[in-house]
């Protein structure tokens, strides 16, 4: 359920049918360069994407680069939460 331009009593409400029936629920609302948004997912399974870094080896490069870690080719592992 998608709401908007409500007053806060009747969001309030409407989130409580929502998490009572396990339905998502998001609201929010833009009053010129404010504005905000809530979303109630109750339980809920989301992936997030990591970047495998490797670390240079000392000696193997001159200069102020070789104490940050590098990226060996961009290889990304996906982690289900």
């Amino acid at each position: 359920v998608c709401l908007t331009c409500c007053s806060r009593d009747v969001m309030v409400k409407i989130d409580q049918v929502c998490h009572k029936n396990s339905v998502k629920f998001f609201t929010g609302d833009v009053f010129g360069y404010h504005g905000y948004m809530f979303a109630d997912l109750g339980e809920h399974e989301f992936v997030e994407e990591k970047t495998k870094v490797a670390k240079v080896s000392p000696g193997v490069e001159d200069g102020p680069d070789t104490k940050k870690a590098k990226l060996d080719s961009p290889e990304t592992t996906m982690v289900k939460k």
